[in-house]
């Protein structure tokens, strides 16, 4: 199926008709692609665990249409994620809720939880607006790749994962880059489960409160495993120092003396010589990091290389999203 212009509106329409018959569809947000179906049919729903090959316990996020529509599958919106919805939703936050009984069980992965968002893309919106206009609540949708890979910010990459049987509204590249920040408002305090670009401090200013850490206690997450995010070559994360030694090294070699495969080095500092290795150079600022990180592991896959060193991030808090993701791309 050939892409879907995410501007035209017979192509949301089309694409909104698609989610009311319980097929699948990739759409843009703001953060990542998304791979969507309609999130009050657990049969559609289980076509997305299918299509990623994504353990059926592992939750989704159900993207909504207007904050009063989470009432769809929320039993309960305390005052404190009412004052996050407030603030920022539309936008790149999840929150996770008590779940209705009944209501997007498989969406939920079994839990009596449901992590909900309002994107803020434009495309998502007119897409999400439709398919409610037909009677859709809202749209269960993880990033439209393989479970546990690089998540995709431009339909192409959606196409690379899924092929042309797929069918995809096209709205450009990811303007954040990162997945949504989730917050758990299931229990009295607050837990901040994934870090994203909105950072904690943001957060904790609307709430009046710090956010605690997510415990054994939490509900299970989207992108929260240990690995995850993860490119085909082997990533590194390498501190400035000994990055910069490694890359001092004679072509072709290692510390041992052992030949070393082409790499793909993602660092902020231009190497002093020139290499025999893939280099791109990371922005200063971490929103711009953001907004290119998965396409630039992607293309260094594309590129064929063999592992991909990676400059540690600064330790600054707006700096944690990234982190995050890069810590668990390298993980093993």
């Amino acid at each position: 199926m050939p892409l879907l212009d995410g501007r035209d509106p017979r192509a949301v329409q089309a694409a909104a008709r698609l989610l009311v018959a319980g097929d699948l569809v990739a759409f843009p947000t703001e953060t990542v692609y998304g791979l969507g179906a309609r999130a009050d049919d657990d049969a559609a729903v289980a076509r997305i665990f299918v299509a990623k090959g994504r353990p059926a316990d592992h939750p989704l996020i159900v993207h909504v249409a207007d904050a009063a529509a989470a009432h769809s599958f929320a039993a309960d919106v305390c005052d404190a994620a009412q004052r996050l919805m407030d603030a920022f939703w539309p936008g790149p936050l999840t929150l996770i809720l008590p779940r209705l009984p009944g209501r997007g069980s498989a969406a939920a992965g079994g839990q009596a939880s449901i992590g909900l968002r309002l994107p803020a893309h434009p495309v998502a919106l007119a897409l999400l607006r439709e398919a409610a206009r037909l009677g859709v609540p809202g749209v269960a949708a993880p990033s439209a790749n393989r479970f546990g890979r690089v998540s995709p910010t431009t339909a192409a990459h959606v196409q690379q994962e899924f092929g042309d049987a797929l069918a995809v509204l096209d709205g450009g590249a990811c303007e954040v880059g990162i997945e949504s920040a989730i917050i758990d408002c299931t229990r009295e305090r607050l837990a901040l489960l994934r870090p994203g670009q909105l950072t904690r401090s943001r957060l904790e200013a609307v709430l009046g409160v710090a956010l605690a850490a997510p415990d054994e206690a939490s509900p299970r997450a989207p992108g929260t495993l240990a690995s995850h995010y993860a490119p085909a070559a082997p990533v590194y994360l390498y501190e400035t120092a000994e990055l910069r030694s490694r890359l001092r090294m004679p072509p072709g070699a290692t510390a041992a003396g052992r030949v070393q495969p082409v790499v793909g080095v993602y660092s902020r500092f231009v190497p002093e010589a020139a290499i025999d290795r893939t280099h791109r150079a990371m922005p200063a600022d971490a929103a711009a990091v953001a907004h290119e990180l998965f396409a630039v592991l992607r293309e260094f896959d594309a590129a064929g290389v063999s592992a991909i060193w990676v400059e540690q991030p600064p330790p600054d808090p707006e700096w944690d999203g990234v982190r995050d993701r890069l810590n668990r791309a390298a993980a093993d």
